[in-house]
């Protein structure tokens, strides 16, 4: 198996732990646990490969993607059970992780079909992005992405980080990593330091 599939089980098993989190918060039973893991890990690489085009979504060609997803959600409530409370901070670096790993596997799915760079970054940034704005909604949260918090920036940083070494000819897995790590590094920086974007806002004429 390639460094690709299990990059994408890692990614699928950490926004998994993140979609199971946000679940036993609001105290859902075992199926809305493993739903809202599901929507999580796979939202957004569906919203990918329906606009790519792609002939069968990926967890739909390989099954062994949402026993990833079902396994991951089940042990984590098992972990959850063992815990008084959940750390904020459990649930946000595991949300982080993913967006950063996501984020670049799929602007690297959108390049193998052929996709220029600019749309490679967008499908990277809805890769990482829209699986976590579902489970928000979902659970009447407002989305991260929609917060003055740093959120799709971090994904637009390991997109473009990662696009822009395979310009200069850096190869494909150093390219990887040092893009999954500049998104990650840059949100938990946000996290721990509360670094936001400035608010736009509309002065008002005197």
């Amino acid at each position: 198996m390639t460094i690709l599939y299990w990059l994408n089980v890692i990614g699928l098993a950490v926004f998994a732990i993140s979609g199971a989190l946000m679940a036993a918060r609001l105290k859902m039973d075992p199926f809305g646990v493993v739903v809202l893991a599901a929507l999580t890990s796979i939202g957004g690489g569906t919203i990918r490969d329906i606009i790519l085009d792609v002939p069968q979504v990926f967890w739909i060609e390989d099954p062994s993607y949402l026993n990833t997803i079902i396994i991951t959600a089940l042990v984590t409530m098992v972990f959850v059970n063992y815990l008084h409370r959940i750390p904020e901070k459990l649930l946000l670096i595991a949300d982080a992780a993913g967006l950063a790993l996501f984020s670049v596997l799929g602007a690297q799915k959108a390049l193998l079909y052929g996709a220029p760079g600019e749309i490679a970054v967008v499908m990277g940034v809805i890769t990482g992005a829209a699986g976590g704005i579902l489970r928000d909604v979902v659970c009447r949260q407002i989305p991260m992405v929609l917060r003055k918090d740093i959120y799709a920036t971090a994904c637009l940083l390991s997109c473009v980080t990662y696009t822009g070494l395979l310009l200069i000819d850096v190869d494909d897995l150093t390219a990887s990593l040092v893009g999954i790590g500049a998104g990650f590094i840059l949100r938990l920086a946000a996290i721990q330091w509360h670094l936001q974007l400035p608010a736009y806002q509309l002065r008002r004429r005197s």
